[in-house]
């Protein structure tokens, strides 16, 4: 469907700790940022849910974070169950370092929750602008992180359609944009400020809550951009530095006691975060020594339960410092470096890999990048090499407007770099002294990794990736494609370490006989999810 026979676009950010929308008609192209959430007004609400002991959701976003820790609310929130963070779960995390949910729940379920109570709130919005907007007349673009991977956008299609916004889950009202490129495609409209022209290229560096995206793209005629190196992405978003400071505290009062703590008490736990590590001690943090003045953390006044689960030995010690932990400089710094420094890595890497090409500027966006001292040290470190360092406007918002403009142009992206080497399965003879014995099928053949598209090369949305294929048996009535990604170049067979299989799709070859009967299959990556189509005869079909 052409962006002509949509009426709105309508841009989703799912993100790991706040999440918002925006929209805009296709006649105007005037872009609203939604403002008003249950609970508070702002370009974003925190992506938390609150269950009862029913498992049903009693509260979302902003509302459903704990208030306060008054006791006289103690027994309703044993009658509670706060969820956030459930984003990471569609990342390539190991099990032991994912975020906790409660054993009554999966990941799939709380982001199905989530997007139906966000479905809920964006169709309310969009009915009091234009009563008469049916479903088949928006397009959903929803942003993603660079490095997710084809299985999960799957998978989040699927919770995305049972939220409500599909009639379909296959249907093409919704497009994926990258979180990089979304910004990137918001960063154009300052350019001009920064004295950047056709050719010149910019690297974003967008700090959310969860990962941190880069990509290095050229600004091209026509106001397009061409992307000069794959995007790259590491979990050292902001919510690393509150793992910090938990694991900071697990040493001082205790790695168990921390822990039966978040376990048995997750809503004070919450609160430790939201209410008195983030204001207090996060948001305010930069890098002069002089202007920092020690923060107490009082530990009966926050976190009450927590004393119950401490040692007699660290019991007595804090008892003696009337529950009170002083925050040094050094402390905070301690729990910001090891983030800061992943992110300055990948920023090296990137620019690394752009090789000969120039970096004029480095843009950074996402709500991490609100933060004073990872700034500082971004601009200390590449300060002398790059141009210009800046922060836009409003860098909380950039991936919500870039994915609104990305969804009433798609033109505006001319290239992509693949960032996978993708083929298929094929069956070829077996060749003795060439091929393995030990892959040697009963009818002297072998199954044999097949490359399409490698990884680095540059994808235009028209460009076909694609080759000719014929049946294996004479009386072969359909062919199975199955589709594999990697990250090597050589790869040689389909489970070789590292080799992903994406999808399958299966071809009708009809009543006819015989092994000339060529089928063309072929890959697009013109979306964020890659389009795969067969053709036989007229015939095709879609992965």
């Amino acid at each position: 469907m052409s962006t002509k026979d949509f009426r709105v676009v309508v841009a989703i950010d799912f993100g790991t700790t706040c999440s918002g929308f925006a929209y805009s008609h296709t006649e105007t192209h005037d872009i609203t940022v939604h403002k008003t959430f249950p609970g508070h007004t702002a370009p974003k609400t925190n992506t938390v849910l609150k269950y009862d002991n029913n498992w049903k959701v009693i509260h979302w976003g902003n509302q459903a974070l704990v208030k306060t820790q008054s006791r006289r609310k103690k027994a309703n929130l044993s009658n509670s169950h706060p969820v956030e963070l459930f984003k990471l779960h569609l990342l390539d995390i190991d099990e032991g370092n994912k975020p906790y949910l409660p054993k009554e729940l999966d990941y799939k379920t709380v982001i199905t929750d989530f997007l139906t109570k966000m479905q809920q709130l964006v169709f309310e919005t969009l009915l009091l602008r234009w009563p008469s907007l049916t479903l088949p007349k928006i397009r959903f673009v929803f942003s993603v992180p660079a490095e997710l991977e084809s299985k999960t956008r799957r998978i989040l299609r699927e919770c995305i359609y049972k939220a409500g916004f599909l009639t379909d889950k296959d249907s093409d009202n919704l497009e994926f944009i990258s979180e990089p490129e979304a910004a990137a495609i918001y960063c154009m409209q300052i350019l001009k400020e920064h004295e950047l022209k056709v050719g010149d290229s910019f690297m974003v560096c967008d700090c959310g809550g969860g990962t941190v995206d880069l990509t290095t793209r050229t600004l091209l005629p026509e106001n397009q951009l061409g992307e000069i190196t794959e995007r790259t992405s590491d979990l050292c978003g902001s919510t690393f530095v509150d793992n910090e400071f938990i694991l900071f505290l697990g040493r001082r009062l205790g790695h168990k006691a921390m822990q039966k703590f978040k376990e048995n008490h997750y809503g004070h736990f919450q609160y430790l975060i939201h209410k008195f590590f983030y204001p207090d001690v996060k948001e305010e943090f930069t890098d002069s020594v002089l202007a920092f003045e020690p923060i107490d953390f009082d530990i009966q006044k926050i976190c009450p339960q927590l004393i119950n689960y401490m040692d007699d030995e660290r019991r007595k010690q804090l008892d003696e410092d009337e529950w009170i932990i002083e925050l040094q400089f050094s402390d905070v710094k301690s729990m910001f470096d090891p983030v800061v420094e992943k992110i300055i890595r990948l920023v090296r890497n990137q620019l690394n890999a752009s090789g000969q090409q120039a970096c004029s500027a480095i843009f950074m966006v996402g709500g991490f990048a609100e933060n004073s001292y990872l700034v500082s040290r971004i601009k200390k470190t590449f300060g002398r090499e790059i141009r210009t360092i800046a922060v836009p406007q409003k860098p909380i918002m950039s991936i919500l407007r870039g994915a609104a403009e990305y969804g009433l142009n798609k033109k505006i992206v001319k290239t992509r770099k693949l960032r996978w080497t993708y083929g298929i399965e094929v069956s070829s003879l077996w060749q003795k002294g060439v091929d393995p014995e030990k892959r040697k099928t009963p009818d002297d053949r072998i199954l044999k990794f097949s490359s399409l598209a490698e990884r680095g090369t540059e994808a235009s949305p028209d460009r076909k990736f694609c080759g000719i294929f014929f049946p294996v048996y004479e009386t072969q009535e359909s062919i199975r494609f199955r589709v594999f990604q990697t990250k090597k170049l050589d790869a040689k067979f389909c489970d070789e370490q590292g080799m992903k299989e994406i999808g399958s799709m299966m071809m009708n070859l009809g009543k006819h006989f015989g092994l000339n009967r060529p089928v063309e299959f072929g890959l697009t990556f013109a979306e964020e999810e890659i389009k795969a189509t067969a053709w036989n005869k007229g015939q095709h079909g879609g992965l």
